[in-house]
């Protein structure tokens, strides 16, 4: 490898690469500035002022191994490592999934943007012409800039990318991401692709992988939901994740639903339009990491409540369920159930920076208008999905654990 000098921080790249899409979404999605406006006022109103503090995630959804592989690359040119696999095939949603985040604590600290990155399941769909068809129009597009590709090959040769050339390739990348209101497919395609599954026409009728929402963090997403139902949002019924805590842990998440927007068709001439909905705008609230034994418990008791009677509201199963989960500091940590971190002479949770399935789901299927298919009968393929990005999935347990560690002057179990 040819290391050249002058090189930009990874950091920095992806600091630069989140502030654009940002600015882009809010060009694209007007309601999600809003959205940023208000997350503002609830967090000063929580005593946090850095309201500006680059907390956010995005979510894209990819068609094929080599669109996957390629984001890899991508990514890895901003310090982001695939971290996780999640399978979300079980909640109706076509599609296995992994978070593309940094991993270390000080890349964390310098700016912890994420984005979780969804592969459709070719096999899930059950029409085997229909499958082809979705093969074949996926296999003629290309989501990357000529220019993009050729700067990561760049930035893989030389360990990196010099200032002009960190900025070209930001300027390229976010082309990947951008709306496009005109479709690949003519208007009865689109009809079967979305038939099969709106996520699927989503993903397969346009141009590429737009980003279908970004995510401000909030530290009180229970003021932020009522914040956007005084303000005429129209925001999911129901905050995903875990209770509202005094401790919180892993994510807590809320949205708008997704905005249809005009779009056109191929076969679609003069004033003709279709209609397209994918967008939205999302909230987190994000807790301590639980270890292995503290997402054991978790799981353990959302099931709980996820199977509970039916005749009782989600909510008060939910409360009613975790009540048998910790909600100090520290039996928390005597009991081994969160990862946390030694600053001085105080310990202190370490943030959750991944990402839970069923809260996903759950948010995809809240802006599907409701939509959701419980006949995937595909088992989970973790093997399948790796082989596609090139490269295993990161442990997200083992990177916590080994933060811990460090700060604790110790070293992390094997």
């Amino acid at each position: 490898m040819t290391v050249a000098h002058n090189l930009v921080d990874p950091d920095t790249i992806r600091a630069r690469f989140c502030a654009a899409l940002s600015a882009m979404y809010r060009r694209e999605v007007p309601l999600y500035a809003d959205l940023l406006t208000l997350v503002d006022a609830v967090n000063a109103r929580t005593g946090h002022a850095d309201a500006d503090e680059p907390e956010r995630h995005g979510a894209i959804r990819v068609g094929t191994a080599a669109e996957l592989a390629m984001m890899a690359r991508a990514f890895a040119v901003l310090g982001m490592e695939p971290v996780g696999y999640y399978d979300l095939a079980p909640a109706g949603v076509p599609v296995h999934s992994t978070a593309f985040r940094p991993v270390t604590d000080a890349a964390l600290a310098a700016n912890p943007f994420r984005v979780f990155c969804s592969l459709l399941r070719l096999d899930l769909i059950a029409d085997a012409a229909l499958r082809e068809e979705v093969a074949a129009i996926l296999a003629r597009r290309q989501i990357f800039r000529p220019e993009a590709i050729a700067l990561i090959t760049r930035a893989e040769a030389q360990g990196g990318l010099d200032d002009a050339d960190a900025d070209a390739f930001v300027a390229a990348l976010l082309e990947t991401f951008r709306w496009h209101a005109e479709a690949t497919v003519d208007s009865a395609t689109y009809r079967r692709l979305s038939d099969a599954h709106r996520l699927i026409a989503d993903i397969v009728a346009f141009k590429g992988p737009h980003i279908n929402h970004l995510t401000p963090r909030t530290h009180d997403i229970d003021a932020a939901q009522a914040a956007m139902e005084a303000a005429g949002i129209d925001a999911k019924a129901m905050i995903e994740g875990p209770p509202a805590r005094t401790v919180p842990v892993l994510l807590r998440q809320t949205s708008f639903r997704a905005l249809t927007e005009p779009v056109r068709f191929t076969d679609q001439t003069g004033d003709e339009q279709g209609r397209h909905t994918a967008r939205f705008g999302e909230i987190e609230q994000r807790g301590a990491a639980l270890t292995r034994k503290g997402r054991a418990l978790y799981d353990a008791l959302l099931a709980q409540a996820l199977d509970g009677d039916r005749g009782v509201p989600y909510a008060q199963r939910l409360a009613s369920a975790f009540a048998a989960f910790p909600d100090d500091l520290a039996t928390l940590v005597e009991q081994g159930l969160i990862h946390v971190r030694r600053r001085g002479d105080a310990i202190e949770p370490i943030v959750y920076e991944d990402f839970l399935p069923v809260s996903a789901a759950g948010i995809f299927q809240s802006n599907l208008a409701g939509e959701a298919r419980h006949d995937y009968a595909g088992a989970s393929s973790q093997a399948e999905f790796e082989a596609a990005l090139g490269r295993a999935v990161r442990d997200p347990f083992a990177l916590y654990a080994a933060i811990e560690a460090e700060s604790m002057g110790t070293h992390a179990p094997a």
